[in-house]
């Protein structure tokens, strides 16, 4: 009778099925956590496809978002976002004996006042634009094409920054001397030059008149005031102005303010001194236009914020509408073990041993259906991104998503298919030995 009993209690210590000496990494346990999985395999698989749905919804969403907000910010790159451009309009008031509807210029000698008036300007270049007289108005040997031109100063470069491909952008002196250079933006290049030709100290015809290239823009912004900038030839602004009898006109003031300061604030400082000087009505609305992309980046910033916000929420909603349907087949199952469960406690398994093992394997299901998940949407943006990788203008141009948000991704579905199991555990401890052999269902 001793010996009998030894050999029970060493059969409850030893038991894979969650006795009180069981091991947490007992392959025996492990196999029999398995078998229960893969004993229904419709339903389990049936069960693993919510989480499946619901990790790659998540992951081609946030690859997609991370795509688009990468591809907005290229667009953008090298602009500066404290900046505003302001230009004439035509007046809507009367005022100081002017009827409405009175067109105005700006002209050169605005520029000092503004400067001395508005300390807080950190940047300001005259903008003026030069149209296509001819459909080929650029020209370079038996080579042309048809193109704009831009006259700016200087520290244009710091309001809209060009990286240089070949040679320089337009400096101070080229400014002061009224010097005969252009830089040309990269498609006129592409037009004129051979590839990978050095273009810096060669002469183009701009309407008729020859220019010295000095420099080549690589790139561009998204962000094209007055043309896109790879189709566009860049003159010091005092030639141009010389060069193509434009008088003492500005077409356009660029501006960025100093850090720190609003650039609503300089744009209004701005309007007010142009109408000051024009003798415009300091009510009039219409008599001076601006763009502020201070706010246009503020918006574009918040609406990053949003996208990223709602594609979160809706990946997490399916893969918690996928948890509950977990944490409901898990229920199913555990009444449908209940007299196994029964026949366990009596035995002498613990509550812990048997949460623990309704819990591990929810998590199991739910990690192995997730890893699908992940991998699967990871495959489809490798697609889309070889799809779209020929569009230049395509804004899905390679969607990835980050080893982090894949690692937290993981940890999301470790959370899920605990969650998931802990009801249906809480369900099986509260079984009654007794009462569970009773149980012939």
């Amino acid at each position: 009778m001793q010996n009998s009993k030894t050999t029970n209690n060493e059969k409850i210590k030893t038991s894979p099925s969650g006795g009180r000496g069981a091991r947490i990494f007992d392959p025996d346990r492990w196999y029999e956590i398995w078998q229960a999985i893969t004993h229904n395999k419709s339903r389990s698989v049936l069960t693993a496809f919510g989480i499946f749905w619901g990790m790659f919804m998540l992951v081609v969403m946030v690859g997609a978002a991370n795509s688009l907000k990468s591809n907005m910010m290229k667009e953008i790159e090298g602009f500066a976002t404290n900046s505003c451009f302001v230009s004439d309009g035509v007046t809507s008031e009367p005022y100081k004996g002017f009827k409405k509807g009175r067109s105005w210029n700006i002209v050169n000698a605005d520029l000092p006042v503004l400067v001395n008036k508005i300390p807080e300007m950190q940047h300001l270049s005259p903008v003026l634009f030069g149209g296509r007289s001819t459909d080929k108005n650029v020209v370079r040997g038996e080579k042309s094409g048809s193109f704009n031109s831009k006259g700016v100063y200087a520290n244009y470069n710091e309001i809209d920054r060009s990286k240089m491909k070949f040679g320089r952008f337009i400096n101070s002196i080229d400014v002061a001397e009224q010097r005969k250079v252009c830089v040309i933006g990269k498609r006129v290049y592409e037009v004129l030059f051979n590839n990978g030709e050095n273009p810096v100290g060669k002469n183009i015809q701009l309407n008729g008149i020859y220019f010295q290239v000095i420099g080549v823009s690589g790139n561009s912004s998204g962000i094209n005031i007055g043309g896109n900038a790879e189709e566009t030839v860049i003159l010091p602004f005092s030639t141009m102005q010389q060069a193509f009898n434009q008088g003492n006109i500005v077409h356009f003031l660029a501006i960025t303010a100093d850090p720190g300061v609003k650039v609503s604030e300089v744009e209004k400082a701005v309007k007010d001194e142009l109408k000051r000087i024009h003798n415009i009505s300091p009510t009039d609305k219409t008599a001076v236009w601006s763009l502020n992309l201070e706010d246009m980046f503020t918006m574009f910033f918040y609406l990053q914020i949003g996208i990223g916000i709602l594609v979160w929420i809706v990946g997490l909603g399916t893969l918690a509408a996928g948890g509950i349907g977990v944490s409901n087949i898990m229920l199913v199952t555990v009444r449908e073990r209940t007299k196994e469960i029964g026949i366990k406690r009596a035995l002498g398994a613990t509550p812990a041993n048997i949460i623990s093992q309704i819990i591990i394997e929810s998590i199991i299901l739910t990690l192995i259906a997730g890893l699908a998940g992940m991998m699967f949407g990871v495959g489809i943006l490798q697609v889309i991104g070889i799809l779209f990788s020929q569009n230049a203008e395509s804004m899905l141009k390679d969607p990835q998503i980050s080893f982090t948000i894949a690692i937290g991704s993981l940890f999301v579905i470790l959370i899920v298919g605990s969650l998931a199991g802990l009801i249906p555990a809480r369900r099986a401890v509260s079984i009654k030995a007794i009462e569970a052999i009773r149980d012939e269902n």
